[in-house]
């Protein structure tokens, strides 16, 4: 493996600054890489290597030119699938989307190529972002590179793979109800959910529209700051986009330091379902916290064990409105169309054909909680609960600075074990989905292995207070690394 392919974001873009590396050189060394590993992690669904040189290419000269770049410019990402890119396919994971190419660029994709960040291609992903383990992409199921017979984690699997694979140093992701949070924790690496409405999501193809956030991942904290800082930010495309600036993230990702920070340890999620090397490692990261000055209590969020049935009114509600574009008339897959047909037997048998099972579940589901004599039962209800959700965490940061709990309840299970099960694949987003739901900042940072696999720490912050969750998560990672001897991800098997 080339030594270029193991350095971090920031340190490539120092080495890049300098003049010690090359855009181009860096670029072939990650391109290397995947055509190296990616027949086994199956991280990408589309790369076009001339396409990437060819970006790295503009940076090298424009640095030469003398023009004044960022401290991403030259650096590597995979992108996920969702954003939309004119330059190479987007398809969501769909087959109903299969080979489309946009008009457009996503705002993260322009804000991406505006910092000189080279994009490798796009990463597999759940359908539609549909999914906790990317078992559900139309293409290919991704492998997580701790175990090949495990889950990378979902939606965005695919993105979480690559950066664990050392196939790119960062990757975009977006988070739905932990679908950055929960990939990051069972792969060992970083992922960042921004306060809703903090990333844009025009171009996103949506899932839902009120929950849906787009993400960095990376190996360290620093680095997820630094990608977070390059493509959030206010965007006139975007009605839902929050106007403030972006929080001070990476002046935060620097600082580290958790001396008299009021922790809260979320009481609710602990017990059973928990994993005992999970609950273990997470004890041992409080304590870690306490060790370092931060001043730890227990907190109660009694509403939080609503939050799953909740979300699985909401999300399937929203995704059964937005899906609805989908119907073969205006783009995309197209079946039956001979003429004999009419337009409704045409969208139902695209339908039928383009979309897989979970997507057809979800839409189910949500038609039938927003149909007439059942929407105040079911969305209705749902809605109200979302509101004590957010009256919990109000009540919550009176009281500390920022919420911690495991990630995810358990570390990533074989591929196959829960194809067969939809609720048990919708207990991993337990501890993601409140935060979901209330459009708080959170973020998952590696605290341990258990049983030889990844186990996160999630930190939770007000709306907005996304420096806060930097500046704990890189106090707990740099703790950690100078107990381990480094990251975490060092600890892999090599693939």
């Amino acid at each position: 493996m080339s030594e270029l392919v193991r350095k971090g974001a920031a340190e490539l873009g120092e080495l890049l600054a300098a003049g010690e590396a090359s855009a181009v050189e860096v670029a072939e060394a990650h391109l290397d890489r995947i055509a190296a590993v990616d027949g086994r992690v199956n991280a990408f669904l589309h790369v076009d290597r001339e396409a990437t040189l060819a970006q790295a290419r503009k940076v090298d000269e424009r640095r030469a030119a003398g023009e004044e770049l960022g401290p991403l410019a030259g650096v590597p990402i995979a992108h996920k699938d969702v954003f939309t890119t004119t330059d190479m396919p987007t398809t969501a994971g769909s087959k109903i989307l299969e080979g489309w190419r946009p008009p457009y660029d996503a705002t993260v994709t322009a804000r991406l190529r505006q910092a000189g960040l080279v994009i490798l291609g796009k990463t597999n992903m759940d359908e539609f972002a549909m999914g906790s383990s990317t078992e559900n992409s139309a293409y290919k199921t991704s492998h997580n590179p701790w175990d090949l017979e495990r889950i990378p984690g979902g939606s965005s699997g695919g993105s979480s793979a690559a950066v664990a694979a050392y196939e790119a140093p960062l990757s975009t992701g977006t988070d739905t109800g932990g679908s950055i949070r929960q990939p990051a924790a069972v792969t060992g690496i970083v992922g960042m959910k921004p306060t809703y409405g903090g990333s844009s999501r025009y171009g996103v193809i949506a899932f839902a529209s009120s929950l849906d956030t787009p993400g960095p991942f990376a190996r360290n904290v620093l680095d997820a700051a630094l990608l977070h800082e390059a493509f959030s930010g206010h965007d006139p495309m975007d009605s839902t986009s929050v106007s403030q600036a972006v929080p001070p993230v990476v002046e935060a990702a620097r600082h580290a330091d958790v001396n008299g920070l009021r922790v809260g340890v979320v009481k609710e999620f602990a017990g059973d379902g928990y994993e005992a090397g999970v609950s273990a490692r997470f004890t041992e990261a409080v304590e870690l916290l306490e060790s370092l000055g931060a001043k730890v209590v227990e907190v109660s969020c009694p509403h939080f064990t609503y939050a799953l049935p909740a979300y699985y009114l909401i999300a399937p509600s929203e995704c059964s409105s937005n899906l609805a574009r989908f119907d073969a008339m205006r783009y995309g897959l197209r079946v039956g169309d001979d003429g004999s047909r009419s337009a409704e037997e045409v969208m139902a048998l695209t339908r039928a054909e383009g979309f897989g099972p979970e997507v057809k579940r979800r839409i189910m589901l949500g038609t039938y909680a927003l149909s007439s004599g059942y929407y105040d039962a079911y969305y209705g209800k749902a809605q109200q609960v979302r509101t004590l959700i957010k009256r919990d965490f109000e009540a919550a940061f009176e009281q500390v600075d920022v919420l911690v709990s495991p990630t995810t309840p358990t570390t990533a299970f074989p591929i196959g074990e829960r194809a067969d099960d939809p609720i048990a694949m919708y207990l991993a987003d337990l501890c993601t989905i409140p935060a979901n739901l209330t459009g708080n900042a959170a973020i998952s940072v590696p605290c341990g292995l258990s049983d030889g696999l990844p186990v996160g720490l999630q930190i939770m912050a007000p709306v907005l207070g996304d420096d806060r969750v930097y500046r704990v998560g890189a106090a707990v990672e740099r703790a950690l690394e100078d107990r381990w001897g480094g990251p975490l991800l060092t600890q892999a098997p090599e693939l």
